[in-house]
């Protein structure tokens, strides 16, 4: 008589080794799904940043310009879950104040990007990200010619 099937020595050693491919894989996918969400918000603010241009195009200035009636969300993304909390500087009540604007995305904590870093965009189209900058006592980096979304 001959038997057929798996030891359960066998098993587990099959099981064993999944939730080592398991965890190992997991984080990956993780830092995955963080990196689509940020791009995701990038293109939002591009978005935006666009609709502050036909703004300004019309009215020669950034003054003004009401973030409510240019359909400007205060948080990221714009539907679904919230990620990011959006900021805009100088600005007071919903409506910029000045000729220049620096916008900031700030992770919103306990949520999925919590601990990913700030995304800042100006209106010359300067971007940065510095990935960390959310921590307590850190401030948002600086958006210059030479630096960019890629955390450079």
């Amino acid at each position: 008589m001959v038997n057929r099937g798996f030891t359960l020595v066998e098993l587990m050693v099959v099981v064993a080794i999944l939730g080592v491919i398991a965890a190992i894989a997991y984080p990956t996918y993780q830092e995955h799904v963080r990196k689509t969400k940020r791009v995701d918000a990038q293109s939002e603010m591009i978005e935006i940043s666009r609709k502050l241009s036909n703004f300004k195009a019309g009215n020669y200035t950034y003054r003004g310009a009401n973030l409510a009636s240019l359909q400007i969300p205060v948080q990221l993304p714009a539907i679904g879950t919230a990620l990011y909390n959006l900021s805009f500087t100088p600005a007071a009540s919903g409506v910029l104040t000045g000729d220049t604007w620096v916008m900031t995305a700030e992770p919103v904590a306990g949520e999925l990007q919590a601990g990913t870093g700030h995304l800042v965009l100006n209106q010359r189209g300067e971007k940065c990200w510095e990935k960390g900058s959310d921590q307590p006592g850190r401030t948002p980096c600086t958006p210059t010619a030479s630096t960019n979304w890629d955390g450079n």
